[in-house]
């Protein structure tokens, strides 16, 4: 489980649960690319790959734990706390903003119609993660998040984080047990479309499934919100449980299959049979994810290729998620433009578009994120090392 990140003050990582991160950011790619090709949410490959949301989230919990949990008792503040948070994330946040800014002025969007103020306003407002209204929608696609549609996510992470340093951190384990269990009950209003608040109207195409979040209308922030709760503050009791299942050397590969076959079956259940959709997603949130939680932080056994596939994954996997949507756009576009090109010409743009993403992604982790991290923790006060 050890690795090198001694310049951050970090712990020992889990280094299957880092692979798995990257696994599912893999899966996000892809998902995205066959989304530009599908006719209909219900008829998209790797069905379910929006999941994988809901499954960093999970991470992201159970991370989070492990990390601080022990670190307020020896005496870290909450600025603290917020600083290496910040570090953490925010040079990847900048990094996607600048990246999305510059992919969509240099043709893989149409800028005619789009003032240079306004889309510097829209790039300010996306490199500190601040949604942008209707008003400022320069894509037309309804995102809070027009350069950058992901970070929506980062968003509500960032939410997570401030719960858990102002008040969850300080929860007894029966209130967080009642936190989980409340959120668990939001996830069956929303993956069974009951409606319980009356926020879930006009979902239409997206009934029954977990897919939203990413604008600021009062249904987009419900699903966001309900998306968060659980996997996140579940996570974190994972970990508080000290919930671990050991798979041996196994582990990573029977994870990482869970994962994949949860995130790329096909919808499940149409017409009447509907809500099976939900009943199913909501399935993977509740039980699945925090399984694979257990089974990854509690097998650490693994050979050297395998140890070293896990951190290469982890470190690519959020500069992959954050990076890979502006090229995303391209290939909307590119299918809109091309749309009478032989099905070739097609899977070798999408098959390019995965393995540019992915050069990009390496590049930015190599060539910034841990360079300018690396800076940051050895320059702001309050990000030393322990």
């Amino acid at each position: 489980m050890k690795t090198e990140y001694a310049f951050t003050g970090e712990k020992p990582r889990y280094d299957i649960l880092d692979g798995l991160r990257g696994v599912a950011a893999f899966l996000v790619v892809a998902f995205h690319l066959f989304e530009a090709y599908s006719p209909h949410p219900s008829l998209q490959i790797i069905n379910h790959g929006y999941l994988a949301v809901d499954f960093f989230f999970a991470l992201s919990g159970f991370v989070i734990g492990y990390a601080y949990d022990d670190r307020w008792k020896q005496g870290m503040g909450t600025g603290a706390f917020f600083v290496r948070r910040l570090i953490r994330l925010q040079p990847m946040v900048f990094a996607g903003a600048t990246f999305g800014l510059l992919m969509y002025f240099f043709g893989a969007a149409d800028i005619e119609n789009t003032s240079v103020g306004m889309l510097l306003a829209v790039w300010l407002l996306s490199c500190f993660l601040i949604p942008t209204t209707s008003a400022c929608d320069i894509r037309g696609w309804g995102e809070g998040y027009a350069l950058d549609g992901p970070q929506w996510s980062l968003a509500f992470e960032y939410i997570a984080n401030i719960m858990y340093a102002l008040f969850v951190r300080r929860f007894p384990r029966w209130l967080l047990i009642v936190l989980v269990c409340v959120a668990a009950l939001l996830s069956l209003d929303l993956g069974l479309d009951m409606d319980t608040f009356g926020l879930l109207a006009g979902r239409d195409i997206h009934r029954y499934t977990f897919i939203g979040g990413w604008s600021l209308d009062s249904t987009q922030l419900y699903v966001g919100f309900v998306r968060l709760l659980y996997p996140f503050f579940a996570g974190l009791l994972v970990y508080r449980l000290g919930m671990k299942i050991c798979a041996g050397r196994a582990a990573f590969a029977l994870c990482s299959l869970i994962i994949i076959v949860v995130l790329s079956m096909p919808r499940v259940g149409l017409g009447a049979s509907e809500w099976t959709n939900g009943l199913y997603e909501a399935f993977c949130v509740l039980v699945v994810f925090p399984l694979v939680l257990m089974i990854g932080s509690g097998s650490n056994n693994m050979g050297r290729r395998e140890l070293s596939l896990c951190r290469w994954l982890g470190r690519i996997s959020y500069p992959l998620y954050i990076t890979h949507y502006p090229l995303i756009y391209m290939a909307f576009k590119w299918k809109y433009v091309y749309e009478g090109l032989p099905l070739s010409s097609h899977i070798m743009m999408c098959v390019s578009l995965f393995i540019l993403s992915v050069f990009v992604a390496v590049a930015f982790e190599r060539l910034y994120d841990m360079p300018v991290r690396k800076w940051l923790a050895g320059h702001v006060r309050g990000a030393r090392k322990d």
